[in-house]
C-alpha cells in the first residue's frame, strides 16, 4: 500500500513537473532579419534615421527611440524676437493668400524699395518649386538662378531644406543656418519661414528672413580683442551696449579680464558699482584696503568708487568677469597715480 502511495505522488511531480518546463523548448518566432533595420521618425527634427539592433546573447532587443524634446520649447514668449517671428509668419501667410488669387501678376510689386514686401531689412523671395529663383528684391542677380544645391557656411543643404518644408504635410516651417555674406568673414545665424502657394498648375516657395543677431548676441572671448586699461589690466568687452549697433533691453556691460602669474591690476577705482565673477585661478582682491581672497565660481560686489587692486597670487592665469552698471565706458574708470 505504501508503495502505490508513493508511485502516485511521484506520477503527481512529474505531471507538474512537465507543466512548467513545458515552455524551455519552443522557439523563437521573431525572425532576426526583420529586425537589423528600424527607421525611427522624429516630427520635431523632420529627421528618419535606422537603427542597427545590437545582438546580445543571441536575443535581438528592439531599438528605445530618443525621447522628443518638450514641445513647450518651440513655443514663442512675449519679446521682440518673438514678435518679429510672429510678424514675418503673417506676412509670409498673407503674401501666400494674394498670390492663390492673383498668381505672378504680384511679383514686380514685391521688388519695389518701401512696399509692405521690401523694407529695411525685410523682403520676401519667391521660389519655383523645383528651386529656381523667381523673385530675389535683395538681390536681383539670383533671379532665374537654381538655389536647390545652396548650402550655409557649414554645409547644411539650406537649398532643399526649403523645398522639403515647404512640400511637406504641414507645407510651411522655419529653418535655421548660419549664412555667409559676401563681404562678411564671419557668418551669422540666420533664420527664415517658408510657406508654399499654389496658383493654378504653379506651385511656389515664398520665404521671408530674420537675422536672429539684431535680437540675440553671442560672443566668444576668442573674437574679442583685448585692451590695456589701465597698465596689466588687460579687458576684452564680451557685451557692451556702447559699442553696438543696435538697441539692447539692457545698461550694463560684461567684460572678459585676465591677470597673468605674478601680475597685479594697478590701484584704481570705478564711478559705478562693479561685480567679479572668478573664472579660474586663485589670488588677492583689496576693496578699500580690505583683501579678500578670490578662487573660481565666486561673485564679488565691489561698491561704486572704491579703491580696488587685484593680485594673482598663483603660477597660472587668473581670469573673471567684470560686470558693470551702467555700461563701462572711457570715463567711468580713474586710475589712481
Amino acid at each position: 500500500m505504501d508503495l502505490i502511495k508513493i508511485a502516485c505522488i511521484m506520477l503527481v511531480v512529474a505531471f507538474f513537473l512537465g507543466i512548467l518546463t513545458s515552455g524551455d523548448n519552443k522557439e523563437i518566432s521573431t525572425n532576426p532579419a526583420e529586425l537589423e533595420n528600424e527607421a525611427i521618425s522624429s516630427d520635431i527634427n523632420r529627421v528618419t534615421g535606422t537603427v542597427q539592433i545590437e545582438e546580445k546573447s543571441k536575443i535581438y532587443e528592439p531599438a528605445v527611440p530618443k525621447p522628443a524634446p518638450d514641445p513647450l520649447i518651440f513655443e514663442k514668449g512675449e519679446s521682440k524676437l518673438a514678435g518679429e517671428r510672429k510678424n514675418i509668419e503673417n506676412k509670409v501667410r498673407a503674401t501666400v493668400r494674394l498670390i492663390e488669387t492673383q498668381g505672378e501678376g504680384l511679383f514686380p510689386s514685391f521688388r519695389d524699395k518701401g512696399s509692405p514686401w521690401f523694407q529695411d531689412s525685410f523682403c520676401i523671395f519667391v521660389w519655383t518649386a523645383d528651386g529656381t529663383q523667381v523673385v530675389c528684391p535683395s538681390d536681383p542677380s539670383r533671379e532665374g538662378k537654381t538655389m536647390k544645391g545652396l548650402v550655409d557656411a557649414d554645409g547644411k543643404p539650406i537649398g532643399k531644406l526649403f523645398i522639403e518644408t515647404a512640400l511637406s504635410e504641414k507645407g510651411e516651417g522655419w529653418i535655421e543656418y548660419n549664412w555667409q555674406e559676401r563681404n562678411n568673414s564671419k557668418p551669422f545665424y540666420k533664420c527664415t519661414f517658408i510657406k508654399k502657394a499654389s496658383y493654378g498648375e504653379e506651385t511656389y516657395i515664398v520665404g521671408a528672413d530674420l537675422y536672429v543677431e539684431n535680437y540675440i548676441v553671442c560672443r566668444s572671448v576668442n573674437e574679442c580683442e583685448y585692451t590695456d586699461e589701465p597698465e596689466k589690466l588687460q579687458i576684452a568687452e564680451l557685451l557692451n551696449p556702447l559699442s553696438l549697433d543696435r538697441n539692447l533691453d539692457l545698461n550694463y556691460s560684461v567684460a572678459h579680464s585676465i591677470v597673468e602669474p605674478g601680475k597685479s591690476v594697478v590701484p584704481h577705482l570705478e564711478i559705478n558699482p562693479e561685480i567679479h565673477y572668478i573664472l579660474e585661478g586663485k589670488g588677492l582682491l583689496y576693496i578699500d584696503g580690505i583683501p579678500v581672497e578670490i578662487y573660481s565660481d565666486q561673485l564679488i560686489y565691489i561698491p561704486a568708487e572704491a579703491v580696488q587692486t587685484t593680485y594673482n597670487t598663483e603660477n597660472t592665469t587668473l581670469k573673471f568677469l567684470i560686470i558693470n552698471q551702467p555700461a563701462r565706458s572711457e570715463h567711468s574708470t580713474v586710475i589712481l597715480n
